[in-house]
């Protein structure tokens, strides 16, 4: 509102004194020319590649920033750019989608131009650990371990921190040596001011730093961070699972591609074999599993033949199989027993029945 209001108050004066023959000269801001270079650079990144991957600038040491260079030397292009030179670039290249990824231009940031796709960057990135040194007021996500070494530390008043913190030490060749491996910090735990001069004297640098990355923009859809996790194994898995659907499936209608053709045969063989079995077809492949499923069927029969009728085991010869003989019942259970075999007696095995289990055995 105060601007509009401004801008219409200048324009009446100029309007006034226009009327009068006063003619104003009315000087320009100039836009420094490094501005403009690094505007037109960034319309060059955003016209030459299509993934752009916005990093925290405020959680990225140096240190990180000059790896993550290294890391994508001939991949892309890794910039700081101040968010109002790239808006503007971003509007004068017509960025499909780029009002979506303006929104994002917040804060500090680090910018990756590159062609890979954006969950490729994001799995790239996630392999970077960086260790650098403790700082008063940090707080640990993992345990920090004192391993077992010799420090070049003399013998004085640090034995006490050591003590202090219960990191056994022992004084050898006149340097003080950490006789075993002590936890320092566990997750959670702030670091001091003591534990920060303790650590650089020893030369560890416990903290381990990764990129975080704010959002990424693959030609022409936004990305925020938390859609870039992906489950490797269970991609794999769930990958490796369609693929033998896909092949079983085609391999059912039998699809003229060499590896499907290849379980459609296996698996015709394997069809052929299994019904040539159960027809009793000998041949070479199959003459094992025949026989075994005649002698089988063979010893159904004669078991079948013996608890019915022993006579006619006994005419046919058939050895190996034993009636079972009865237990001598008690008194009380004869009468029970007598009945039962009357009733099986009377339904017997019919002559149809042992027919058809005599064809069945000798074809």
């Amino acid at each position: 509102m105060v601007r509009s209001w401004l801008r219409s108050e200048f324009e009446a004066i100029l309007k006034a004194e226009s009327a009068q023959g006063i003619k104003l000269k009315v000087r320009e801001r100039k836009i420094p020319e490094e501005k403009i270079r690094i505007v037109e650079e960034a319309c060059e990144l955003l016209k030459k590649y299509r993934t752009i991957v916005l990093l925290d600038l405020a959680s990225t040491p140096s240190k990180v920033i000059n790896y993550i260079r290294r890391l994508f030397e001939g991949k892309g292009v890794v910039k700081l750019i101040k968010n109002t030179l790239l808006s503007k670039a971003v509007d004068r290249v017509g960025l499909k989608n780029g009002d979506e990824f303006k929104k994002w231009l917040e804060g500090q940031n680090i910018a990756i131009f590159t062609n890979m796709n954006a969950f490729e960057v994001k799995l790239l990135l996630d392999k970077i650990e960086v260790p650098i040194k403790a700082r008063p007021g940090m707080k640990v996500d993992r345990e920090i371990v004192i391993p077992p070494m010799r420090t070049d530390l003399k013998p004085g008043p640090v034995m006490s921190i050591f003590s202090r913190f219960k990191i056994p030490v022992q004084v050898r060749e006149g340097v003080i040596w950490i006789a075993k491996e002590a936890t320092l910090l566990r997750p959670g735990d702030e670091i001091t001011v003591e534990i920060t001069s303790l650590l650089e004297k020893l030369g560890i640098e416990p903290i381990v730093v990764k990129p975080k990355i704010k959002v990424a923009y693959d030609s022409g859809v936004v990305i925020p961070a938390d859609k870039l996790v992906i489950d490797i194994e269970g991609t794999k898995s769930e990958l490796a699972s369609a693929i033998s659907q896909a092949i079983s499936v085609a391999a059912e209608i039998a699809i003229p591609e060499p590896q499907v053709l290849e379980v459609s045969i296996k698996r015709a063989l394997m069809r052929a074999i299994e019904l040539s079995t159960r027809a009793g077809f000998v041949t070479p492949t199959n003459a094992e599993q025949v026989f075994r499923n005649a002698v089988s069927k063979a010893m159904l029969i004669a078991a079948l033949v013996a608890s019915k009728s022993p006579e006619l085991a006994s005419a046919l010869q058939i050895q190996g199989v034993v009636a079972p003989q009865p237990e001598q019942p008690k008194e009380e259970e004869k009468k029970v027993e007598e009945k039962k075999e009357e009733e099986e007696k009377k339904e017997g095995i019919s002559e149809e029945q042992l027919a058809e289990g005599l064809a069945a055995l000798f074809g």
